[in-house]
């Protein structure tokens, strides 16, 4: 083998910086599996629809222990849950994946592709779209845009396809991680 191919071995082999935005461990699991496969990701918690602070604290410590099981380093940005509900003011009674939660989604995302930019990441997706609950395509939606809009790449997906939210579960069952009954805004808590 050449150097110049020995070169560009080695350049193929460098494994891209991925920033992914984790709303939970129980959503993570099987997303961070099926990513470290091709990526060097690096978990962000940014969620500041998640109401009251106690059930954030839960969500962000769960997901942070398991960065720490995996090795996968942990950014946390704090959550101003007076912003986020400035954000969605007219859109507090719209249903489960209605236009507040586009709004809610494409929040987190700036979020995270503002993040990656001012820290060298090359790309950018998040945990979301595993949840049956999510809309993929509402989620890859924003995804797209702020991946024009900021000019850094975005890994569109639909994380539960292929029995990929089963897997989670199996993974979040293994792990005893806590599970949530509702997305995470006070107003998507099911009565």
């Amino acid at each position: 083998m050449t150097r110049d191919n020995n070169v560009a071995k080695f350049f193929e082999n460098i494994m891209k910086k991925l920033l992914l935005h984790v709303c939970c461990a129980p959503c993570s699991a099987y997303v961070i599996e099926q990513l470290q496969k091709d990526y060097d990701v690096t978990i962000f918690y940014f969620n500041p629809n998640i109401y009251p602070e106690s059930e954030y604290e839960i969500r962000k410590n769960e997901s942070q222990n398991y960065a720490k099981k995996l090795g996968i380093n942990f950014v946390e940005k704090k959550m101003d849950h007076n912003i986020w509900l400035k954000k969605i003011k007219g859109f507090e009674n719209e249903p489960e994946r209605g236009k507040r939660c586009f709004i809610c989604y494409k929040y987190r995302l700036e979020e995270t592709a503002k993040y990656a930019l001012d820290n060298n990441f090359e790309i950018f997706t998040t945990t979301l779209s595993i949840s049956p609950h999510k809309d993929s395509a509402m989620i890859n939606q924003a995804g797209y845009e702020i991946s024009k809009n900021f000019n850094i790449e975005y890994l569109e997906n639909d994380w539960k396809k292929d029995g990929g939210f089963k897997k989670s579960c199996e993974i979040s069952r293994d792990n005893e991680f806590y599970r949530q009954n509702y997305c995470g805004c006070e107003f998507s808590i099911r009565k």
